[in-house]
């Protein structure tokens, strides 16, 4: 699992740049909660990391990540919870996220798969509800290109 959080944190690393931050970056704050998330086509990783969290690698399939942190507590720890989510394309389409949880230390992600067209587009809606039962909602738009 160390290999998925070295490639996360990579994509993290690189998403971090000045242009994101004036943007608010890859997160959203919700209460205490602030919940990251990323979504890429899943030619972004490897064949061993796809095989050993059985996310299928194609062109035409991305993964949306999710992990939420506890801003109120010492070095904003992630914690666990129940994602639910949906993606919508512009033709109102919707897809169904299903998430899998990927606990590695003391990192927690979700990951979901979804499959796109070329230059397809999306907003996607997350609902996290944590172990309090406190119930945050982030919306993103993420447009995908095979490659």
């Amino acid at each position: 699992m160390k290999y998925l959080t070295q490639f996360i944190t990579a994509i993290l690393l690189l998403t971090s740049s000045a242009s994101f931050a004036e943007e608010g970056g890859q997160f959203q704050q919700s209460g205490r909660y602030q919940i990251h998330y990323m979504a890429l086509s899943t030619t972004f990783i490897t064949p061993e990391i796809s095989k050993n969290y059985g996310i299928k690698r194609s062109r035409y399939n991305a993964f949306v990540n999710i992990s939420v942190l506890d801003t109120l507590v010492t070095g904003n720890p992630a914690v666990r919870g129940k994602l639910t989510g949906k993606a919508v394309n512009l033709t109102g389409n919707t897809k169904v996220l299903e998430f899998k949880e990927i606990i590695e230390g003391k990192a927690i992600y979700y990951i979901a798969e979804l499959p796109f067209r070329n230059e397809e587009r999306f907003t996607i809606s997350i609902n996290a509800v944590n172990r309090d039962g406190l119930n945050s909602k982030i919306r993103f738009k993420q447009q995908f290109y095979a490659d």
